[in-house]
């Protein structure tokens, strides 16, 4: 299985998010992240979803997106040039036998202690999705209380998506 990161240029309505992931359901495909936000345009929404699968159904997929009511674009973008970034909370365990491997580990990947309690630390991590997993990885044996993860969210380095103010939506794989 391969994974693809998708960027989506939609029309920023009500309802859109909606179709589209459900949309991914009915195909049986299982979404391993989906992010939305607005753009530069207020316009225009720009949801990144990353998922597995094989080429061809993959393929299928994004010519099922580009028939949908309020895309605008659709792009496979390259993984060799694309940057991928996400967020986490995490809450561990305040302890005095954990508190300075929680800190340690916090300043090694660059993650920011956000809130400090008698029973918690909660601290903030961004970077690429190996790194947040490996984080965790490290915060496992320290008793995790929580996590929230934000998505994956991506942009190519080269090039810029389609123009959402096109008519002609496009995909590139």
């Amino acid at each position: 299985m391969k994974k693809f990161v998708i960027g989506v240029y939609v029309e920023n309505k009500y309802g859109v998010l909606a179709r589209i992931s459900g949309m991914i359901m009915r195909k049986a495909f299982n979404i391993d992240s989906i992010a939305s936000g607005m753009t530069n345009d207020d316009a225009f929404s720009r949801i990144t979803i990353t998922l597995r699968g094989e080429d061809y159904h993959c393929d299928q997929l994004i010519q099922q997106l580009k028939k949908l009511h309020n895309v605008k674009s659709v792009d496979v973008l390259n993984k060799d040039d694309c940057v991928e970034r996400e967020m986490m909370l995490i809450k561990v365990k305040n302890s005095p036998y954990n508190r300075t491997e929680v800190m340690a580990a916090a300043e090694i990947y660059r993650g920011k202690i956000f809130d400090y309690s008698v029973d918690s630390l909660c601290v903030e991590v961004t970077g690429e999705p190996a790194k947040i997993n490996a984080f965790i990885d490290i915060m496992k044996p320290l008793g995790i209380l929580e996590i929230v993860r934000t998505g994956t969210v991506a942009m190519e380095r080269s090039r810029v998506l389609a123009d959402p103010t096109e008519d002609t939506p496009h995909s590139k794989i």
